[in-house]
């Protein structure tokens, strides 16, 4: 038995992921799908406090209150913020880090840091028109999301604390301790600045394996099967 915990992106939910931890769990495994404060069934917890270190503890809490050991941690997007400074704290409880279609941060670098100009444009101007506090969801149909689910996906989608977004990560280095990191692109969406310079940072790398899924931005909504048979194979 492996303990999953996966981790959305920004302006998902851990609703995201039903289809996945369906499939983990009649494997027999424990699958945890958390939804970060104010997103999701937890978007009446919306407002200015709420930044990525709080998406940060709220996933080391999970872990630390379910006790969880030698987890499979996967972080979806923006999730790659969150579930790098989760091993950053808690290197020890973590056996492999999977970046799904993610970004992977270095110490000092926020989101508004990463995103190419244009898109950091939209997402400041669609914050402004929110008091300031959030960014309005990217449309499914732009991120590429098969079209039987994209009504779904932009029916759950919700604001993103501006916080999440402008907060810069602060890493010590313990991330690095993590035994196995897996990156895994979602290769029919984005260009030029987009996921593939992660793929680029991490390709051949000692330690990590990479693998490329045909399928948009949103790949647990439209390969689960697929990213299934990745994740039981990312625990050994």
């Amino acid at each position: 038995m492996t303990n999953y915990v996966l981790v959305h992106g920004a302006w998902h939910g851990g609703w995201c992921y039903a289809r996945v931890a369906e499939r983990l769990r009649a494997k027999g495994h424990r699958v945890f799908t958390p939804t970060m404060s104010g997103l999701g069934e937890r978007s009446h917890e919306f407002g200015g406090h709420i930044n990525l270190s709080t998406h940060i503890t709220d996933v080391v809490n999970v872990i630390k209150w379910e006790r969880l050991d030698n987890v499979v941690l996967l972080g979806h997007s923006y999730g790659g913020m969150v579930i790098t400074g989760v091993a950053d704290a808690i290197a020890d409880k973590i056996a492999t880090l999977v970046y799904l279609d993610a970004m992977i941060p270095a110490d000092g670098q926020s989101i508004f840091d990463m995103v190419p100009p244009e898109v950091l444009k939209i997402q400041l101007d669609g914050a402004a028109a929110n008091g300031g506090l959030g960014v309005p969801p990217t449309p499914a149909a732009a991120f590429e999301v098969n079209e039987k689910d994209r009504a779904w996906v932009d029916a759950l989608c919700t604001l993103q604390p501006v916080g999440c977004m402008s907060e810069r990560i602060r890493l010590t280095g313990a991330y690095k301790r993590v035994r196995d990191h897996v990156y895994v692109l979602a290769a029919n969406w984005g260009n030029g600045r987009g996921f593939r310079r992660y793929r680029d940072m991490v390709k051949g790398q000692p330690g990590w394996t990479y693998l490329e899924l045909p399928c948009g931005h949103d790949a647990m909504v439209d390969m689960p099967d697929e990213l299934t048979e990745i994740l039981l194979k990312s625990a050994g």
